[in-house]
């Protein structure tokens, strides 16, 4: 696509850095197109940062803004150099699509969707200070409210209790005193942020010792348990297949006694009664006799 779909201003995100402060920034975003396009906003450092709102539609040549909040920090980072960075993901959507209806399917890239994308890095400014003395040329020069307040007290008391040039002077040494002091206290206060960072990660170590070992004992009387149910398991698929081979060799018994029993049956239906044709004949022979008997 030869022309961008957002405009975004500015390029980057600058924040005013403080300790123990959260700072704010907005970034405008212009639809170039004459569609509608739907955006999302991702970071490197999601729990540093909050974005609102993180996603958005924008209808054909329209505008919105989203504003980027950093979270409160306890250590300066180095040289206030911030390796952080954002990314903004855009793509055409339907026309009508709301808001509520942006999902991260959107943003998918496949299937020859064009997803435009953007990289914003993170820059952060030392807070605006207000010293007694300003630069002038090379050349410290007296701050002009310091100087009027100065000339007041000279009308009112009617005498010049210092010289210019004193007055300057014990500036320039209030001004060391001060910057002195503010160094202290950072000093100070990374001091303690070191020693309070230190005792979260000992007290953070402790707890995790402390959950490791409790999942370890819980492995442990898992394993404890599975290893008695394994036992118990072959204990009765042993008792199983003896009695199966009980079974089997019972079968097999009756069965021997059922086929004993059949062939015993037979032999006394064998043995039982006359042969019909043996009756016969002594039915014939009784009758002959009978008749030579009695003639």
């Amino acid at each position: 696509m030869g022309t961008e779909l957002l405009d975004i201003q500015p390029k980057e995100l600058t924040f005013t850095f403080e300790l123990k402060k959260q700072s704010s920034c907005s970034i405008q975003l212009f639809n170039n197109s004459n569609q509608y396009v739907a955006y999302k906003v991702k970071t490197t450092s999601p729990q540093k940062y909050c974005v609102r709102p993180n996603t958005g539609v924008l209808e054909p040549n329209g505008a919105c803004d989203f504003t980027v909040t950093m979270r409160a920090q306890r250590a300066s980072p180095p040289d206030m150099y911030c390796n952080d960075k954002f990314l903004i993901q855009s793509t055409v959507v339907p026309s009508g699509t709301r808001e509520e209806d942006v999902t991260s399917n959107m943003f998918a890239k496949g299937n020859g969707k064009y997803i435009e994308e953007k990289k914003l890095k993170v820059v952060l400014l030392s807070p605006p200070e207000s010293p007694v003395l300003t630069p002038n040329n090379g050349v410290s020069k007296q701050d002009p409210s310091n100087e009027t307040s100065f000339k007041k007290e000279k009308v009112l008391n009617g005498v010049e209790n210092l010289p210019p040039s004193h007055s300057v002077a014990l500036n320039v040494e209030g001004l060391k005193s001060t910057n002195d002091q503010k160094e202290f206290r950072q000093t100070k206060d990374a001091e303690s942020n070191s020693t309070e960072d230190l005792e979260e990660l000992k007290l953070a170590k402790n707890l995790m010792e402390l959950k490791f070992a409790r999942d370890i004992e819980e492995l442990k009387s898992q394993i404890n348990t599975l290893e008695l149910n394994l036992r118990e398991a072959d204990l009765t698929i042993t008792k199983i297949t003896e009695e199966r081979g009980t079974a089997i060799q019972e079968k097999e018994t009756l069965h021997q006694e059922l086929a004993e029993l059949r062939r015993e049956i037979g032999v006394r239906r064998v043995q039982v009664g006359f042969p019909f044709l043996f009756v016969l004949m002594v039915a014939l022979i009784s009758v002959v006799v009978g008749y030579l008997w009695h003639p």
